[in-house]
């Protein structure tokens, strides 16, 4: 029995787009789909029951931040993760690597695994693919990630070839760990940077393994859109088509659109809730930052188009001023928003493949958004 499945019902006449359903022990999900990220066992500010207002079908955890606070054993001993948080829907819980190599300054990465300091107190701390595991079966997520390593951008082909080669057989190493396989799907993650070779090798040894989904890393750390979308377009047809593919860490509206097209089916970011604590809000057209001074007697709602619960009930003057006084519901209103609008974008993505037009979904919401304008300012 494996505990994650893929159903893919069409692919998009007009582009590579696939439209899917994934299968888990707390429920299926459509894809393309955004999953909101919930780091601590919490997406910012928001509830579970907004979070299940909203739409959102399955969430992100983070197993190093869990693994520090409050701890694998103590979530266990609650009976895992979604009773902990009172989410009864799915759970993707990364590896953990990401944060291994992007938030300690110090660590030592070694054949068994990485040596490196806890970013909170600064004491040492191990991380194996085999401890990696254990961490994500103890918190019960339907979706574990391999552990791997994440290169910075750029990388030589040098250091990015080993690296690739160390990854795959980490991989291995988690799936001999993972003890919970009827409860808990495993994906393998695809590295390689910009190079198409490694790839297309990353691609091969992990394919060989037979994951139940798999991941296209290291991407969206820096390298130009331009870059990303080649790799994408390359590497997303050497993955199984049987299987889920998930590109790590992209949430901006043109990144989701241009994934879909290139044949990837889950997305996940931090990007909607960390700058909505900012006063950034997505709208229909374009980037609006809410806490601008031009917003004091604006009596509208963030965006005029969207139904969400917020742009039905607040103003745009409000909402400036709860985060000009650095009020909680300020930053709760637009981060509810942000999510909303990114779970809807989605919504259409699905339906513009369905009727086989998304690149036609995408040219007007592109010229809607102002991305085809020169100059045009992303988040």
């Amino acid at each position: 029995m494996t505990a994650i499945t893929y159903e893919l019902i069409k692919t998009c006449k007009q582009s590579g787009a696939r439209l899917g359903k994934v299968h888990t022990p707390h429920g299926s999900f459509d894809t393309p789909i955004f999953m909101p990220v919930g780091t601590l066992a919490t997406v910012k500010t928001m509830s579970p029951e907004e979070l299940t207002g909203m739409n959102a079908r399955i969430i992100l955890s983070n197993t190093y931040h869990l693994w520090l606070r409050p701890g694998e054993d103590i979530i266990q001993e609650a009976g895992g993760l979604h009773r902990f948080m009172n989410w009864d829907k799915p759970i993707l819980t990364d590896s953990g690597g990401f944060q291994v190599f992007s938030l300690s300054d110090i660590r030592d990465i070694k054949e068994e695994g990485v040596h490196f300091r806890n970013h909170l107190n600064g004491e040492k701390l191990f991380l194996s693919p085999e401890k990696s595991i254990d961490i994500q079966n103890k918190l019960g997520s339907d979706i574990m990630m391999a552990f791997d390593e994440c290169p910075p951008y750029p990388a030589t082909y040098e250091y990015m070839k080993a690296s690739v080669e160390r990854t795959s057989r980490w991989a291995e190493r988690c799936l001999h760990a993972h003890r919970n396989v009827e409860n808990q799907g495993l994906f393998g993650i695809v590295q390689g940077g910009e190079y198409k070779d490694l790839r297309k090798q990353s691609a091969a040894d992990l394919a060989s393994l037979d994951f139940p989904g798999y991941a296209i890393g290291g991407l969206s750390v820096g390298e130009p859109k331009e870059v990303m979308n080649e790799m994408l377009e390359f590497t997303a047809p050497l993955l199984p088509t049987n299987k889920p593919r998930y590109l790590m860490g992209v949430g901006s509206p043109d990144s989701l659109i241009d994934g879909a097209i290139r044949g990837v089916d889950m997305f996940d970011c931090v990007l909607p809730t960390r700058i909505a604590r900012n006063g950034t809000c997505m709208t229909s057209n374009g980037r609006l930052v809410v806490r601008n001074a031009k917003y004091a007697r604006d009596f509208g709602p963030i965006d005029e188009n969207c139904d969400c619960h917020v742009c039905q009930n607040y103003s745009r003057s409000y909402i400036r001023h709860l985060i000009k006084c650095n009020e909680t519901f300020g930053f709760r209103l637009t981060t509810y928003h942000n999510l909303y609008f990114l779970l809807e974008l989605m919504k259409k993505v699905r339906e513009a493949i369905r009727d086989d037009r998304l690149l036609d979904f995408k040219e007007a919401f592109f010229e809607q958004y102002g991305f085809n304008q020169p100059n045009a300012r992303n988040f």
